[in-house]
C-alpha cells in the first residue's frame, strides 16, 4: 500500500485507513503550544453517552475476528453501546462470517461498493438513537478503555469530534497522532511511522479526525452533512474536519484513546488510475468547498497550477516533447516548412500515448471544471454553515507549505506561486502560531 501511494502521490505514503488515506509527512515532535488542550477530569460512567460504532467492510474477512474480539472487551456500558457493520458488497465470505461468529453486531449489506463516505453515512442513518457516532476501520484492534477515552471530551463539551492515537499493529511506531494539511488540500498524518515520544502524549487541537478511529457528536455530524458522499473515498475525513471547524466546532486528538492498525489492502484490487483519480481530485474539491471567497480566489490559481504540473509529470509527454517543438524541426526552409505544416495537418487526428495515471488527473480535474454550477452550489451550502473565519483555521494546517514532490520544476513552481500570490502572508509558517 505504501508503494502504491508513493506512485499515486509522488511523495511519502501515509497510513492506509480502509478506503481513505492521507499522505504522510513529519510534522515535528512537539505540538505547537497554541494547539495544546487541557482536558477536564474523568467522566463518570453514568454520564457516558449512547454510542454507535460504525465499521465498514469490503472483503476484509481476515480482519474481522481481531477487531470484534477487541470490541467485545470494551469497558463500556453494554446498554449504551451499539455496533454496526456496513458491508460494501464483499464476496470473500465476510457476511457469512459475521452472521456465524458475530451475530451480536448489526449487519447492513450493500450489493456493491458504495464507497467509504456513503457507507459510513449509512451506518449513521441506521443509528438514529446514538448520541455519539464512532467510525472505526475493520483492520483495527482497540484498547479496553479506547471508547471511554475517545468520547470523554465530547461529554465534557470540549469539542464535537475526537480522534485516537493510532499505532502500527506491532506497536513499534505510530500511524496517526492528529493531522494537518498543506494549502492545496493534501492531508498529513502527524507522527506517521515515528517511534513513541512524550510529544505524542499531549492532547491537542487537530484539523481533522482520522476516519479510521474517530468519534463525533451525532447531532453535529448530521447538522453539517456528514461525510461527503461524492468523495466516495479518500480525504472525506479531512473535508469533514475542515468543515467542522468552519461551522464553529472543534476537533481534538485524544492520546489516551489507543488502537492498533493492521494495514488493509482494499485499494490494491483496483486499477491504479481509479485510485489516483479520487486521491488527486478530492483535495481540490475540499479546498473549493471550504476556503472562504477571498482566500479561494487567492489560492485557486496556485492549486490548479500545481495540479497541472503533476499531471504533466505523470503523463509521459516529457518523453515526446521534441515532437511538438517547431524550433527543433530539421531544415526550416520555407518550402520544407510548408510541407511540414501540410504533414502536421494530416496528422491532426492522430493519437499519442498518454499514461493512464496522467489521464486520471485530467479526468479528476474535469470533475470540478466540467461541473462548475454543481460545485458552486455545493460550496454555497458549506459556506452557509460558516461560524469561524479562515484566519482561525489556518494554524491547524501545521504544514501549509509542505511540498509533496521533489522534482525540481515542481518545487520551483510551488515556491514561485507562494511568493507571487503572497500565500506566505495568509498562512502562518509551518508549525508556528499565527501572528497576534
Amino acid at each position: 500500500m505504501k508503494d502504491l501511494l508513493k506512485r499515486l502521490l509522488g511523495g511519502r505514503a501515509g497510513p492506509a485507513r480502509g478506503v481513505s488515506e492521507a499522505a504522510g509527512a513529519k510534522l515535528g515532535f512537539e505540538p505547537p503550544e497554541h494547539l495544546r488542550v487541557r482536558p477536564g477530569g474523568a467522566v463518570p460512567e453514568s454520564a457516558l453517552p449512547r454510542v454507535s460504532i460504525v465499521i465498514l467492510n469490503l472483503n476484509g474477512r481476515h480482519h474481522l475476528q481481531p477487531c470484534f474480539d477487541s470490541l467485545r472487551q470494551l469497558d463500556y456500558p453494554v446498554d449504551r453501546l451499539d455496533v454496526v457493520l456496513v458491508d460494501n458488497g464483499s464476496d470473500d465470505g465476510s457476511v457469512e462470517e459475521m452472521r456465524a461468529r458475530h451475530a451480536w453486531v448489526r449487519l447492513h449489506v450493500n450489493e456493491r461498493n458504495l464507497g467509504f463516505s456513503v457507507g459510513c453515512n449509512q451506518g449513521a442513518e441506521l443509528s438514529p438513537k446514538a448520541e455519539v457516532l464512532v467510525f472505526l476501520n475493520n483492520d483495527m484492534r482497540v484498547a479496553k478503555d479506547w471508547l471511554k477515552e475517545l468520547v470523554a471530551p465530547l461529554v465534557r463539551r470540549e469539542c464535537v469530534a475526537t480522534t485516537s492515537k493510532m499505532w502500527s499493529w506491532d506497536g513499534k511506531v505510530l500511524n496517526s497522532a492528529g493531522g494537518g494539511m498543506n494549502f492545496h488540500g493534501l492531508g498529513i498524518q502527524r507522527g506517521y511511522e515515528e517511534p513513541p515520544s512524550p510529544a505524542f502524549d499531549a492532547p491537542m487541537k487537530t484539523l481533522f479526525a482520522c476516519g479510521g478511529a474517530m468519534a463525533m457528536d451525532a447531532a453535529e455530524f448530521r447538522r453539517i452533512g456528514g461525510f461527503d458522499g461524492e468523495f466516495f473515498a479518500y480525504y472525506e475525513d479531512v473535508d469533514l474536519g475542515w468543515r467542522t471547524w468552519l461551522a464553529g466546532g472543534e476537533v481534538h486528538y485524544v492520546p489516551g484513546s489507543q488502537c492498533w492498525h493492521h494495514h488493509s489492502s482494499t485499494s490494491r484490487r483496483l486499477p491504479i488510475e481509479m485510485v489516483r483519480l479520487i486521491q488527486v481530485r478530492n483535495p481540490v474539491l475540499a479546498c473549493f468547498k471550504n476556503y472562504d471567497d477571498e482566500h479561494l480566489r487567492q489560492v485557486m490559481p496556485a492549486i490548479l497550477s500545481l495540479f497541472v504540473r503533476r499531471m504533466w509529470m505523470n503523463s509521459g509527454l516529457h518523453e515526446k516533447d521534441a515532437e511538438f517543438r517547431i524550433e527543433q524541426a530539421t531544415n526550416p526552409a520555407s518550402s520544407m516548412f510548408r510541407r511540414m505544416l501540410e504533414k502536421a495537418q494530416a496528422r491532426f487526428d492522430e493519437t499519442i500515448e498518454f499514461r493512464r495515471i496522467g489521464a486520471a488527473d485530467l479526468v479528476a480535474l474535469n470533475d470540478l471544471l466540467g461541473n462548475w454550477d454543481h460545485w458552486m452550489e455545493r460550496r454555497k451550502g458549506v459556506q452557509a454553515l460558516r461560524r469561524r473565519p479562515d484566519s482561525e483555521i489556518f494554524a491547524l494546517f501545521q504544514k501549509p507549505f509542505w511540498c509533496i514532490e521533489g522534482e525540481r520544476g515542481y518545487v520551483e513552481l510551488q515556491k514561485g506561486l507562494v511568493t507571487f500570490h503572497e500565500l506566505d502572508r495568509i498562512f502562518p509558517p509551518d508549525n508556528l502560531p499565527p501572528p497576534r
